[in-house]
């Protein structure tokens, strides 16, 4: 019995749609991309047009066999990839690998799988977007040459294995200037003086020192602030005014990748990498027992925050149904996306809210749990109606200074019943104008102006949105590429860059100002979108592209000597064998000391980055005291020590930000020493996990069962990953690729 072809990425979302459409329907799984630009070379015809050269990507093959053979007997293909333009890409390169035939082939969309919605998707199919494939082929070139041209460039000026991508480099150098910037700034000092008073019910407020005769008020050393503070105990306190206003909180928008990520990553500790990999099992389906096989969530690659009105109307009744109807707003809440938005698809949000949390609770992994009870709590606040508090503001006067205090209280917990807000203020006892409040204590608090702080994941991924650089698909494998190359470090949370990515960052700057110029990515998105819309020819755009970075490149090829002396710099260290500068230099394990004597002292050591030596970790506490780690740096490389040493001896391996690979284990990779000092890595859960490697593991997601964690391998002169949990061999990412996605 022919039956028709539906072709989808990924074998669990194969699974998923399967259930839906019965014994009609065949569903087969692409395994991602199928075809692309060749590994080994260029693959772009730079004379005719820039036209492609693509392959069927190597191990891909049995795949392309399986689907062709499917195809042959179907009586109807619908290519079923994801709504973006990488979906549409993947569909465009099956269809091409499928045999030429008179049977018919079908685009369909869907944004949540679901059963009604895969039926609706494919009872009203459509046809492949060619502009949509124009503008991933623009983006996918340009990277490429971007990609091949720049890191072998990389390579001859510093060292073999880097890599410079549009996306990618532009991050770098938010990072890079950011530390500058941290580097350059001058704290400024400043003082707080904070009162306590008590009512006339005994009832204690705390004002802050705003104004000194009706001017705000600086005090900028500690001899002012003892002098005010000495001023303020000798002055009667009387309340000058006391307002009250009623406001309403303004509830959270749902999700959108951007904002998933972030949360993910300030509420549940998660990287912007594994809650991407976390939603998409969510997305593609889990078995949930009586349901089955279902998607819990909606697409979770989208900029926009427009919801369904059939979402919203499911809300609406789950709303009054479980707080009431007080709970429900008059109007739909409304939320307009950013003006660079694509607005293809829906905000994240559960496939239904009848799903609450807790009932799949004892049915979902907890970290999928975690982030299925982010979700859902944060669409449910999206849709409810808003918090009611009022907000007292009391002006206290003593003498020649003003004080003020500020208090809150909760009149209606609207959407906060789900989505509590983040805030310190707390209710103040009741007050009169003209009241006299007797003087109970007073502190004095020196501090200083900071810099802006450097950034999380999530901070660069808001950065990122905002500055209109890379898409919701690439957030993740953008900072994931940062982190294996080594061109930031991960130091409390925060991203730091290492002397590499520093040095690679200078020399890309440097050399080409235009390419890895914010504005230029930001724009290169909106021309992207308007291939897609129809109004730009991609070859155009990539034309206009390569005039200006051809000749950069030359430029850049013909002062390489130049650029590799420019970015060695001073250690301020001296070598200790002839008193020389010790320059840090960049070798294929990393940044090393080199004498500046070379060849005449040939004196070198490890390098340990002076931001990193001796730092205190407030989030890694000793296991024996409790006292804060530190990093420290022995003979067998890096480790974690007692800050309080030598009272406490306690050390720990340092970890690798990467997570176990068995199953179900929840630990991470961390550094560890044999008997006989060799180096290995283990998990940190263990004895109770007895994981083991003695390669030094990258972060990589595994194609076939989603592990994070991968060995290097070499097949050839190709460079492949091996995963720890499966043992499939397949090809890293190239940044190239990645930002293409």
């Amino acid at each position: 019995m022919s039956k028709s072809l539906v072709i989808v990425e990924s074998p669990a979302k194969a699974k998923t749609i399967k259930g839906f459409l019965g014994p009609d329907f065949e569903v087969m799984a692409s395994m991602g991309h199928v075809r692309d630009l060749p590994v080994r070379t260029l693959g772009v015809d730079l004379d005719d047009d820039f036209k492609p050269t693509y392959e069927v990507i190597r191990g891909k093959g049995k795949v392309v066999k399986q689907l062709r053979a499917a195809a042959k007997k179907a009586t109807g293909i619908y290519l079923a990839a994801d709504q973006d333009r990488e979906g549409e890409a993947i569909s465009w390169h099956v269809k091409s690998l499928l045999p030429h035939s008179d049977t018919p082939c079908y685009r369909v969309l869907f944004n949540e799988i679901t059963r009604s919605a895969i039926r609706r998707a494919v009872d009203n199919p459509g046809q492949l977007d060619l502009a949509k494939i124009d503008a991933q082929q623009a983006r996918r070139v340009l990277d490429r040459i971007v990609g091949y041209k720049v890191s072998p460039f990389l390579w001859r000026t510093l060292k073999t294995n880097l890599s410079a991508g549009r996306v990618q480099s532009v991050a770098l150098r938010l990072v890079c200037e950011r530390e500058q910037e941290i580097v350059a700034f001058v704290p400024q000092e400043y003082w707080v003086i904070k009162v306590t008073m008590e009512n006339a019910d005994q009832a204690f407020i705390e004002a802050v020192l705003t104004k000194d005769k009706g001017k705000k008020v600086r005090i900028e050393n500690a001899a002012d602030a003892t002098e005010a503070a000495e001023y303020l105990k000798k002055q009667e306190f009387i309340v000058r005014n006391t307002t009250t206003v009623r406001k309403r909180t303004k509830r959270p928008a749902p999700f959108i990748t951007s904002s998933l990520q972030q949360e993910a990553s300030a509420r549940l500790g998660l990287s912007p990498d594994r809650t991407m990999r976390l939603a998409q099992e969510l997305y593609e389906g889990i078995d949930i027992g009586a349901e089955g096989h279902v998607g819990l969530i909606t697409y979770m690659r989208t900029d926009s925050y427009r919801i369904s009105k059939e979402a919203q109307t499911e809300a609406r009744s789950f709303i009054a149904g479980t707080w009431g109807d007080g709970y429900v707003p008059e109007k739909l809440p409304f939320y307009g996306s950013a003006k660079r938005a694509q607005d293809a698809h829906e905000a994240i949000r559960p496939t239904s809210v009848f799903r609450r949390p807790e009932e799949l609770s004892g049915i979902l992994k907890r970290p999928q749990f975690r982030l299925y009870d982010l979700i859902w709590r944060r669409f449910m606040a999206s849709q409810m109606e808003q918090e009611a508090v009022e907000v007292t503001t009391v002006i206290v006067g003593a003498g020649r200074y003003t004080l003020r205090a500020n208090g809150l209280r909760q009149e209606f917990p609207g959407h906060a019943k789900v989505w509590p807000s983040k805030r310190s203020e707390e209710e103040l006892p009741p007050v009169s104008e003209g009241e006299h409040l007797a003087y109970k204590d007073l502190s004095k608090q020196q501090q200083f102006t900071k810099p802006k702080p450097r950034f999380t994941e999530a901070s660069l991924v808001k950065e990122l949105e905002a500055k209109g650089i890379g898409r919701p698909s690439t957030y993740a494998s953008i900072i994931s590429t940062l982190k294996r190359r080594k061109y930031v470090t991960i130091t409390e949370k925060h991203l730091v860059p290492s002397e590499l990515g520093k040095a690679v960052n200078e020399i890309l700057v440097i050399r080409f100002p235009e390419l890895f110029a914010v504005d230029f990515t930001a724009n290169l998105e909106e021309k992207l979108d308007r291939i897609e819309g129809g109004e730009l020819s991609w070859v155009s755009v990539l034309s206009d592209f390569y005039v200006t970075f051809k000749k950069q490149l030359i430029e850049a090829e013909q002062a390489q000597s130049d650029v590799r002396k420019a970015v060695q710099r001073e250690s301020g260290e001296s070598c200790p064998v002839c008193g020389k500068p010790l320059l840090i230099k960049f070798g294929r394990h990393g940044e090393f000391l080199a004498c500046s004597g070379y060849p005449s002292c040939r004196f070198t050591k490890p390098f340990l980055s002076s931001n990193e030596n001796g730092k205190v970790f407030e989030d890694k506490r000793c296991p024996a005291c409790g006292s804060p780690m530190t990093l420290k740096s022995g003979r067998f490389g890096e480790f974690l020590a007692c800050s309080t040493y030598p009272t406490c001896k306690t050390t720990m391996p340092l970890t690798l930000d990467i997570p176990c690979p068995r199953e179900g284990c929840g630990g991470s990779i961390v550094i560890r020493r044999s008997r006989s000092g060799k180096r290995f890595y283990g998990c940190s859960n263990y004895p109770s996990c007895d994981f083991v490697a003695w390669s030094e593991p990258v972060a990589a997601v595994c194609p076939a069962c989603g592990a994070g964690a991968a060995l290097p391998r070499k097949r050839g002169k190709k460079d492949k990953l091996q995963c720890l949990r499966c043992k499939h061999i397949y090809e890293p990412i190239d940044s190239s690729k990645t930002e293409s996605q």
